[in-house]
């Protein structure tokens, strides 16, 4: 069996700190600058975010999805609502995101309340996408057991021929979903692992509790 000792991997974070005077009054707007400035430093994927959902026994699963949107409203992203994030939803719509920007030494995460997002939100989203993208969401049961991958591929490719002199239609399984957040936490790695930590909780609708965790 494999056998492996990781405890020597380690590096150190060199980026400056974080402090409260450079802390943005709203979550959503540090946020804005955090993702701004990823987006500047052309780290990888920026966008990648891990989406952890509970299920009906309690069992925690994560996945990287692309967050689409984000605003006062939320954050949103797409997927198969027949899949099996999406009755982990229904079981339990709380749920986690978190980002992390090894480039900056910084991560995110967010804690809320998952709701579908209007089928308008989803149907006009769908048909931005790339067509092959478009019958990939229409041709795929996700998370669902498939024969082989021959099979998916044909399935694809005769979707592909239907639909090749007119709109692939909006699948009713696939659309948005939106993280309505009541929980921030803003992490900048810091030498000797003393790194700084804030966190943002809701108190009332336009009022944030803002405090520094220890590391």
């Amino acid at each position: 069996m494999p056998n492996r000792d990781y405890h020597q991997e380690r590096r150190e974070y060199q980026y400056s700190g974080l402090s409260r005077e450079q802390l943005q009054a709203s979550p959503f707007s540090q946020f804005t600058q955090w993702m701004d400035e990823a987006m500047q430093a052309t780290v990888k994927d920026p966008t990648a975010m891990s989406v952890a959902t509970v299920d009906a026994n309690g069992q925690p699963h994560s996945r990287i999805v692309l967050l689409k949107e984000f605003n006062h409203n939320g954050f949103v992203f797409y997927t198969h609502y027949e899949s099996d994030k999406g009755q982990q939803i229904i079981d339990n719509p709380k749920a986690a995101l978190l980002f992390f920007w090894p480039e900056l030494d910084r991560q995110i995460r967010i804690e809320g309340v998952l709701s579908k997002t209007s089928l308008t939100e989803s149907e006009t989203y769908f048909h931005t996408r790339p067509k092959d993208s478009q019958l990939a969401a229409y041709t795929s049961s996700q998370s669902h057991e498939v024969t082989s991958r021959l099979a998916l591929e044909m399935a694809f490719a005769e979707n592909a021929e239907r639909f090749a002199n007119s709109k692939v239609p909006h699948p009713t399984h696939w659309g948005g979903y939106r993280l309505t957040a009541h929980k921030f936490e803003f992490w900048q790695g810091r030498p000797n692992r003393l790194h700084d930590r804030f966190s943002y909780s809701l108190e009332t609708e336009d009022s944030w509790h803002t405090a520094r965790l220890s590391p």
